[in-house]
């Protein structure tokens, strides 16, 4: 990969970290919507007037004014909450279709122009005045936005998701939405989900449940049905430590939902994309014709959340386009996998006995594997003599493989009997600057590196957050480090 592609690919990622920083603190509401949308709706599984009620306001309101906070939260802390939340209602209020991307616009707009304000301010106010100089500064910059935000942010981003509602519209009415698998599911092994789910899918799908009861765009990256495909048939003709994770890994996907449990199995052998590519294709035209669709957003991409977001009268549509998509999948990637066996066969003595960096290949007998893993250990940083008292496991969103990977080292530091090294989880973007060692994908490493303003951190790439081999030189590392 190029510099500049590789530059684009980061700028990208960034970008769908920003999105999902607001979406994912919230994700929980947005369930909360899809259950009581899909119970008391008039098409819903219990029609219930009384509590219908619930579901305009909550998503014209609730749902956008929290992004709209949080996104002003990350920007600059609580103050910038609520001057994100304040510009936001005056985009709600002026607006006749759902807000969700004005308010990730808006609300770290207004937190940076606060920011900017009180910049001003600084060092300028006496003694004593302090609280009436914030609270009026705010007031009066939130006063500005929130009718900037009603009578002249509100026209043009209605103009803009009406011309993103009417293209999609096009696209789906005229059956060109299963070719957005060709550019979504490379993009989602690049860690690129999150700019498309929560940046694209989740605001216009949320749109077209409003309009139809439920909407396809939530199935465009949230299938986890070609996903399983390729795990489960590594389960049967994968080989070494690929085919010895992939059960575990499958029981994760399709319960958990988290779909970077999936990327390295691809990254391993790229030429599987094709698979997840004509099996999403094949689930989104099956969709398209049997008038599949969910009414929220399936997060966790997991099979229960897929069926807990599924309306009444869909299950048939939805559960024959996923099966459609899973096996599509699964038969491609089979197919490669098995031809590929033999000259992996062929050559696993001679891959078995080499060794990258004094350790064992992750993946034996397998030529791809040794040029992901050659690439993973060039990254690493190994402070010598610097004691490892602060473990951080960072992913793109901080809360799938992230997680997974730091309760997996967790268990292993307690088997090991080491004590007094603490470790968690978070996003790349938010990896505090007190840490000892950073553990991340390998793809995910020269963002990793650039959120850090020091010089004695530690940094170690990984490949699998659930068996991989690197969490033994990790704990290894540890021990060498604190004796």
């Amino acid at each position: 990969m190029s510099k500049e592609q590789s530059s684009l690919q980061i700028k990208i990622q960034r970008m769908g970290n920003f999105l999902s920083g607001m979406v994912m603190p919230n994700i929980g509401v947005f369930i909360s919507w899809g259950i009581i949308t899909a119970l008391f709706i008039p098409t819903g599984w219990f029609p219930n007037a009384y509590f219908a009620k619930l579901v305009g306001p909550t998503i014209t309101y609730l749902i956008p004014v929290l992004i709209g906070y949080t996104g002003g939260y990350n920007i600059y802390g609580r103050r910038g909450g609520v001057i994100g939340a304040a510009a936001t209602i005056g985009l709600v209020i002026g607006a006749n279709i759902t807000m969700i991307i004005g308010g990730m616009v808006m609300g770290p707009l207004a937190a940076w122009i606060m920011k900017k304000v009180d910049k001003i301010f600084e060092g300028k106010v006496k003694p004593g005045f302090e609280m009436l100089i914030d609270n009026f500064s705010i007031g009066i910059v939130g006063a500005l936005l929130m009718i900037t935000g009603y009578s002249v942010v509100e026209p043009i981003f209605s103009v803009i998701l009406q011309f993103l509602s009417t293209g999609v519209n096009w696209a789906v009415n005229n059956g060109y939405i299963p070719l957005a698998a060709i550019f979504v599911q490379p993009a989602c092994v690049l860690f690129l989900n999150n700019a498309i789910n929560h940046g694209i899918m989740a605001p216009l799908g949320i749109q077209q449940v409003l309009e139809h009861g439920k909407s396809i765009l939530f199935l465009v990256e949230g299938n986890c049905g070609p996903l399983m495909g390729v795990l489960i048939a590594y389960c049967f003709f994968g080989r070494g430590l690929a085919k010895k994770s992939a059960p575990a890994a499958s029981l994760i996907l399709f319960i958990g939902g988290i779909g970077e449990i999936y990327y390295p199995y691809v990254l391993m052998k790229p030429k599987l994309i094709i698979a997840p590519i004509l099996g999403s294709m094949t689930s989104l035209f099956l969709f398209q014709k049997l008038g599949g669709g969910l009414v929220g957003i399936p997060s966790p991409g997991s099979f229960v959340t897929f069926l807990l977001m599924t309306p009444k009268g869909g299950f048939t549509a939805n559960l024959v386009s996923f099966v459609a998509g899973f096996l599509v999948s699964l038969s491609i990637a089979s197919f490669i996998l098995k031809i590929d066996s033999a000259k992996e066969a062929a050559l696993e003595a001679q891959d078995a006995a080499n060794q990258v960096n004094g350790m064992e290949l992750a993946f034996a007998g397998n030529i791809a594997d040794v040029t992901v893993q050659t690439a993973v250990n060039a990254q690493n940083i190994i402070i010598p003599g610097k004691k490892i008292k602060k473990i951080i496991v960072a992913c793109d969103a901080g809360m799938g493989s992230s997680a997974m990977g730091a309760s997996v080292l967790k268990n292993r530091l307690k088997k090991s009997q080491i004590e007094g090294v603490e470790v968690k989880n978070t996003s790349i973007s938010n990896i505090p600057q007190e840490v000892d060692l950073i553990i991340t994908h390998f793809d995910l490493m020269k963002r990793a590196k650039s959120s850090v303003n020091r010089d004695d951190v530690s940094f170690m790439g990984i490949l699998n957050f659930v068996e991989a081999t690197e969490y033994d030189e990790i704990i290894q590392q540890v021990k060498t480090s604190n004796s």
